[in-house]
């Protein structure tokens, strides 16, 4: 072995004994497939990292993630989302009850201060109308020839009646115009009627004018029929639009108003259902979590969160009922009365008016019937046989109350019977007719024969047994029967009233209440957290 050889095998020695020792070997760089070893060049493409997008997206998840942990999946969180919840329910409740109660009394201040008050007054408009124009025919029928034979108790009496019922013209009006203010057609129709009853008195004053001189009553009768064709083509029309419209729109108020309260009641059962639903809920998360089978706090909010739905509902279905009674139950039979008693004083004109105007007395007697029918309506009636009709088919309406042979707004009011009395009020008031209508044949009998003298002085004359007195006894029976029914409409407004201010301070106090007692209920059992 050569000395060249010797130094080779030494080398080669020592770095297998490195080697053994622990030495790190050195490690080749394999190149990939396809690529050539060494050095990386500048400029080269690198791994690309996560985009903005992703770890925007990663930051919101981690974001919910500690929303979650932090309001719903640890214990002290859940119990402040429940009593989150349970307050939030029951502000919103006692919200909904209070703008529900302001709504309800609004309501009963339209209904009584407004709605009511202006359709009545269209039509007692309407009854002055026509019991102005009865007794102006009354006053010249009863003045004799330039106050010569006059009948002085019917004279007397008629003037009197005559300045009442101008007098009553004139606040109607005044009231109608204050009413109709918004509404244009109403504010037209009100305007139209006050220049029209203007016209109205200057003819009927140059009538009677007329009459106070000696062989003035061909002159005075001209001028009062154009004043009675100004009152039947221009005044009683408007009055009826003014009833009719006024009535309907009390009827539209109604309407909307019983559909809002039907909405709050489900609104208010909802929440309530809710609220306790939540309590429930929350009285259960602390039996099982706390270990206790009752919360006093969230049991006492319980009770008074039922107590209020059920005063907050008794309160919107009470509202409802009362403001049913007052407007169907008692008004609509209030309106139909009036109706009636605009038409009686009409007919009772007619009467006087057919005695009074000898040329006219065909068109008198046919207006007479006219009003009859509209009041007690008989198919196919004549003033011939309307009474021995009326007593059949009231005979029978008094067997079966379901009999439908006559119509009318008498047969409104008996169709709307609700009230204790109503009924026999209302068919004494139909008897009173009866007796009325006979006297209204009489009459006519008595001018067939030749009687004119005596037919004037019992059309007007006042003693018992006079159509006067029965006309007035008629008029008492059916004031009887709408006094009943006014009194049940001020009594349903004053009740829904007192519904409306009577539990909703309760309702709102109980739910303050439950709020109240749901937060210290929990205070303790979150005191153990911190």
């Amino acid at each position: 072995m050569t000395f060249g050889e010797t130094v080779t095998l030494t080398a080669g020695s020592a770095q297998e004994r490195r080697t053994e020792e622990g030495a790190a070997p050195q490690t080749a760089v394999v190149a990939p497939q396809g690529r050539s070893p060494g050095p990386r060049q500048r400029g080269g493409s690198r791994t690309a990292g996560p985009g903005p997008g992703l770890r925007l997206w990663r930051q919101a998840e981690a974001a919910r993630a500690a929303l979650r942990r932090h309001y719903w999946t640890s214990v002290p969180a859940r119990l402040r989302l429940l009593r989150a919840a349970t307050v939030l329910l029951a502000t919103a409740l006692a919200g909904l009850l209070l703008v529900a109660g302001l709504a309800a009394l609004g309501t009963w201040n339209s209904v009584a201060d407004r709605d009511a008050p202006r359709t009545t007054s269209a039509a007692d408009l309407k009854l002055a109308l026509n019991d102005m124009d009865a007794q102006a025919a009354n006053i010249l029928l009863s003045n004799g020839d330039a106050g010569k034979g006059r009948l002085q108790t019917p004279y007397t009496k008629a003037v009197g009646f005559y300045g009442n019922s101008r007098r009553e013209i004139g606040h109607d009006l005044r009231t109608l115009a204050v009413a109709a203010q918004g509404s244009g057609a109403d504010e037209k129709t009100v305007e139209s009627l006050t220049d029209d009853f203007a016209e109205y008195q200057e003819l009927v004053g140059r009538a009677l004018e007329n009459d106070g001189h000696p062989g003035g009553r061909s002159a005075a009768l001209t001028d009062y029929r154009r004043a009675t064709d100004l009152l039947r083509t221009q005044l009683l029309p408007a009055a009826d639009t003014l009833v009719s419209s006024n009535n309907a729109a009390f009827d539209t108020e109604y309407a909307s108003a019983r559909s809002t309260l039907s909405a709050q009641l489900v609104t208010v059962l909802v929440l309530g259902v809710l609220l306790l639903a939540v309590l429930g809920v929350l009285q259960w998360f602390l039996a099982r979590h706390f270990r206790r089978i009752l919360n006093p706090g969230v049991l006492g909010a319980t009770v008074c969160t039922l107590l209020a739905v059920i005063l907050g509902a008794q309160l919107l279905s009470a509202s409802a009922t009362h403001l049913r009674v007052a407007r169907h139950d008692a008004f609509d039979s209030v309106v139909a009365l009036s109706r009636a008693r605009a038409i009686a004083y009409d007919a009772n004109a007619d009467e006087s008016r057919y005695l009074l105007d000898p040329q006219r007395r065909e068109r008198y007697a046919d207006s007479f019937l006219a009003k009859s029918q509209a009041l007690y309506g008989l198919k196919g009636a004549t003033l011939a046989t309307y009474d021995s009709k009326l007593r059949t088919t009231w005979q029978a309406y008094e067997t079966d109350h379901r009999d439908l042979r006559f119509a009318g707004e008498f047969r409104r009011e008996l169709d709307n019977i609700t009230f204790p009395g109503e009924r026999a009020a209302a068919e004494k008031t139909v008897d009173a007719y009866a007796v009325y209508e006979r006297d209204d044949r009489k009459i006519r009998a008595l001018l067939a024969a030749g009687k004119a003298s005596e037919a004037a002085e019992f059309c007007m004359g006042w003693e018992p047994g006079t159509s006067n007195a029965h006309f007035e006894a008629w008029m008492s029976a059916l004031d009887q029967v709408t006094d009943i029914n006014r009194a049940h409409f001020t009594s349903s407004v004053r009740d829904g009233r007192a519904a409306v201010s009577g539990l909703l301070p309760w309702a709102g106090g109980l739910l303050a209440a439950a709020a109240l007692l749901s937060l210290l209920g929990l205070r303790p059992r979150l005191a153990e957290f911190r």
